[in-house]
C-alpha cells in the first residue's frame, strides 16, 4: 500500500540515529506531515542534538514530548492528541558493557517499552491499513558469524549479551503482532551506525574523542572483525593526524588492547542486497570519507584542529 506519512512518532528522537532520522525526514520534498518526537531524555538523549531541528520547525512540523515510552497511559494520550499514524521506533538501550552490569534496564525499556507501543497502535488502528509500525533492530539479534558468510533476513536468531537478547525478543513482539493482530509493521536491523551526535561511548566517536585528549585507545582482544578494529581505530588515528597536522604515530601509540567482554560477538557481516533490491538504496560515499566526515564533526564540536574553522 502507498501510504502518506501524516503524524509520525519518532521515539528516541533526541538520541544519535534518531535526531539524524529527523532532519533526514524533515528534509523530503514528498513529506508535509509533522513529527513528534517523544525521548526519555536519559545518557543517551540530548536536546542538544535536536536545537536546530527546534528552532527551525518547533510548534509547526516538529513536536517535543518528554516521555518513557514504557508508560502506556501517556502513549495512549499522544497517539490519541497528535492522531499518530506513524511510528519509528527507535528508543532503546543500546550499549552492550552497560547491559552486562544492568540488565533488567534493557529489559523494561527495549522488551515492555516495544509492548507498551505495539499495544498502544493496535488499540488505536483497529481495522486501519494506511498506518505503519516501524521497528529499528540490530544484527545483534543473529548473533556472531565465523570467519565467513554473511546476515540474511532469514538468519535464524542467536543473541549472546543482555542487550541482543532484549532486542530479540523485542523484534519477537513485533512480528507477533503482525501475525495475531495483523498489525502493519516493518522491522530493520541496523549494522554498526556511526557519525555526528552518536554517544561518546561508541567505538568511532570514543577513539576520537580519545585521541584529541591524549587518552587510551581501547581495544577488545585482538582488534579483529569484519572490518577489523585494529583496522579502523588505525584509520581513524590516520584521519585525524593528517586533520590536526599530527603525525599517526602520536595517536596508534595511545591503543590499548583489553579484555573481551563477556558473550562478545566475533563478527558482524550483513548481507543488504534485499534492501537494494526492493528499496534501491545504495550506499553514498566511501566508508573511509564517512570517517573523516565524523571525525571533522567531533573535531568541530570540540574545538581542536583546523577541521574546527567554519
Amino acid at each position: 500500500m502507498n501510504r502518506k506519512l501524516t503524524n509520525v512518532l519518532v521515539t528516541g528522537g533526541a538520541g544519535f540515529i534518531g535526531c539524524n532520522f529527523i532532519r533526514y525526514l524533515l528534509r523530503q520534498p514528498d513529506f508535509t506531515g509533522r513529527i513528534v518526537n517523544v525521548d526519555k531524555l536519559t545518557y543517551a538523549g540530548s536536546l542538544d542534538n535536536v536545537a536546530d531541528v527546534e528552532r527551525e520547525h518547533g510548534g509547526r512540523r516538529y513536536f517535543f514530548e518528554r516521555a518513557d515510552i514504557c508508560d502506556a497511559e501517556r502513549m495512549r494520550a499522544m497517539f490519541a492528541a497528535y492522531d499518530i499514524d506513524t511510528v519509528v521506533h527507535f528508543a532503546a538501550e543500546s550499549h552492550v558493557d552497560r547491559s552486562i552490569s544492568g540488565p533488567a534496564e534493557f529489559v523494561q525499556t527495549n522488551v515492555f517499552g516495544t509492548f507498551s507501543l505495539l499495544e498502544t497502535a493496535r488499540q488505536k488502528w483497529q481495522g486501519r491499513e494506511d498506518v505503519l509500525f516501524h521497528h529499528i533492530s540490530t544484527d545483534e539479534v543473529y548473533g556472531s558469524l565465523g570467519q565467513s558468510g554473511s546476515f540474511t533476513e532469514s538468519t535464524p536468531y542467536g543473541p549472546r549479551s543482555p542487550y541482543s537478547a532484549s532486542k530479540a525478543a523485542s523484534d519477537h513482539f513485533v512480528m507477533a503482532y503482525f501475525h495475531t493482530y495483523g498489525l502493519p509493521v516493518t522491522l530493520s536491523n541496523c549494522s554498526n551506525n556511526y557519525g555526528p551526535y552518536q554517544n561518546p561511548e561508541k567505538l568511532i566517536p570514543l577513539m576520537i574523542t580519545n585521541m584529541l585528549s591524549g587518552k587510551p585507545l581501547p581495544v577488545y582482544g585482538d582488534g579483529e572483525n569484519e572490518w577489523e578494529n585494529i583496522r579502523l581505530v588505525k584509520t581513524l588515528c590516520r584521519i585525524v593526524a593528517e586533520l590536526t597536522g599530527e603525525r599517526p604515530e602520536r595517536y596508534e601509540r595511545l591503543i590499548t588492547f583489553v579484555e573481551d567482554r563477556l558473550g562478545h560477538d566475533r563478527r558482524y557481516a550483513i548481507d543488504c542486497s534485499k534492501t537494494k533490491r526492493e528499496l534501491h538504496w545504495e550506499r553514498q560515499g566511501a566508508f573511509e570519507g564517512g570517517l573523516r566526515r565524523t571525525a571533522e564533526w567531533y573535531m568541530r564540536l570540540a574545538g581542536h584542529g583546523r577541521s574546527a574553522k567554519p
